[in-house]
């Protein structure tokens, strides 16, 4: 029971990681108010962003591994987007 492989693929995924994402609850509901029209604290809401720009990184970083031409394409017209700005 040394190495799982990844649902999507045949790339292993080491035992540390898999059990580290299986810790995880889906869904934090850790801080969450039972009623819905209770506002959220500042905290609650940067609790919430944080989690999504980490998920956002991830499929980012997801999507450059499995499309490899289509990152390089991006990089590259990021690459002169930069270029021609002008201060």
């Amino acid at each position: 029971m040394g190495i799982r492989t990844q649902p999507w693929g045949d790339a292993p995924m080491p035992d540390g990681e898999q059990q580290e994402r299986d810790q995880q609850e889906p869904h934090d509901t850790h801080g969450r108010r039972d009623t819905l029209d209770a506002p959220e604290t500042d905290e609650e809401r940067r609790r919430r962003r944080a989690q999504f720009l980490r998920e956002l990184h991830e499929a980012k970083a997801l999507r450059d591994r499995v499309q490899p031409r289509r990152a390089r394409a991006a990089r590259m017209r990021q690459a002169m987007r930069m270029r021609t700005f002008r201060w």
